[in-house]
């Protein structure tokens, strides 16, 4: 049996991104910390608990950095390793922003960012502010990560190989381990919901 891989922080993850949209990566997270550890995953289906979208997002990176090296092993991809994380660290970015909560901590979105293409325009203009450039490649997987949907066609591949491995790292988050970093001692080495972090600790 070979030794399992561990499961690392985001910050370190967002250091295996090359190129200057790591500095971008980086300083988005380091600003918005706080946001990420207050907002839910999801409203109910998977890491609906405050700061599930930080613990969703550590997740998706880190399934996905397994997928990446265990499929890679068999056959080369198209796409590295960082590319893998650029996109599984941004797939969701805007969701942190576009909801408001009550005073019973129950999510309601905003009424500017109810529809997809004002999400999308969102998500785009937070990339320009921190200097986030996406190729073509990149562009595919983002707008597909969460599957092909209404533009699905059986005459042509819509979905990249890159998006491709990034919705099953997201399926697998969403839907097989929904509930997961566990709150005590998850048994993925190293994995922990970021109530067990702290600003300063993530910036190190």
């Amino acid at each position: 049996m070979t030794a399992l891989q561990r499961s690392y922080p985001v910050h370190d993850l967002l250091r295996w991104i090359h190129g200057p949209n790591q500095l971008g990566c980086i300083r988005l997270y380091k600003e918005n910390f706080d946001l990420f550890k207050k907002t839910q995953g999801s409203t109910n289906n998977h890491q609906a608990w405050p700061g599930g979208y930080h613990d969703h997002i550590a997740e998706i990176m880190n399934i996905g950095m397994v997928l990446y090296n265990t499929l890679s092993a068999y056959r080369k991809l198209s796409f590295t390793l960082s590319d893998v994380l650029l996109i599984t660290f941004l797939h969701d970015v805007e969701k942190p922003f576009k909801y408001d909560i009550d005073e019973d901590g129950v999510l309601h979105v905003k009424p500017h960012l109810t529809q997809k293409r004002a999400q999308h325009k969102f998500r785009m203009a937070l990339l320009k502010k921190y200097g986030i450039e996406l190729n073509d490649m990149q562009l595919n997987a983002m707008k597909y990560v969460e599957g092909e949907g209404k533009d699905y066609s059986s005459r042509n591949r819509v979905m990249n190989e890159l998006a491709a491995l990034c919705h099953m790292a997201d399926v697998a988050s969403a839907r097989i381990w929904y509930n997961h970093p566990a709150e005590g001692h998850d048994s993925w080495l190293g994995a922990k919901r970021c109530c067990a972090a702290s600003p300063a600790a993530e910036s190190k």
